[in-house]
């Protein structure tokens, strides 16, 4: 991929993660990017192709992110706090898959579906890496918590409220 459809999908990225899927156009995006809206198009055909493709990414990002925290001793559920808590404390932003999320029913279909699809991998992967009894409902659970907590935190201006949400995770 080469560095300016990067570059698009890393704006692309901040916008959704920040305002949702309506807070941007192609023209913002080639505005912010130094390039001609026909550009954009060059690189994503719809807005909806260039959504899919950075929420699939993130979705990878997420859980190689998890992957390396586990492989480096640390428990799984420590390891997905770390990767939200960080999101929301670097950025200010909230998580791409449930900023999507919860405007699924006004997507196009094929983003909703990656919406979907990052619930879907991310609660497998957490389930897969629980075990124990029922390990797909405490999966569930946990990312709730975890989404619920970045909105909250979002909304009231304060990333101590993530902390207290979490708290009970760990």
């Amino acid at each position: 991929m080469s560095d300016t459809a990067e570059r698009l999908m890393d704006l692309a990225e901040g916008h959704i993660s920040d305002a949702g899927y309506n807070s941007y156009s192609f023209r913002d995006l080639a505005s912010e990017a130094g390039i001609k809206s026909s550009s954009v198009h060059h690189h994503f055909p719809t807005k909806a192709a260039l959504t899919v493709a950075v929420m699939h990414r993130y979705t990878d990002k997420v859980l190689a992110a998890v992957a390396d925290a586990t492989a480096g001793g640390v428990d799984v559920v420590s390891a997905y706090l770390a990767v939200f808590r960080d999101v929301l404390q670097t950025t200010g932003r909230m998580c791409m898959g449930g900023a999507l999320g919860a405007e699924t029913v006004g997507l196009p279909a094929e983003v909703a579906q990656a919406a979907r699809d990052f619930f879907t991998r991310v609660t497998g992967d957490l389930a897969e890496r629980l075990g124990g009894p029922d390990p797909r409902a405490r999966a569930v659970q946990i990312f709730a918590t975890l989404e619920g907590a970045m909105i909250l935190a979002r909304a009231l201006g304060d990333t101590d409220v993530f902390d207290q949400a979490t708290a009970a995770l760990t």
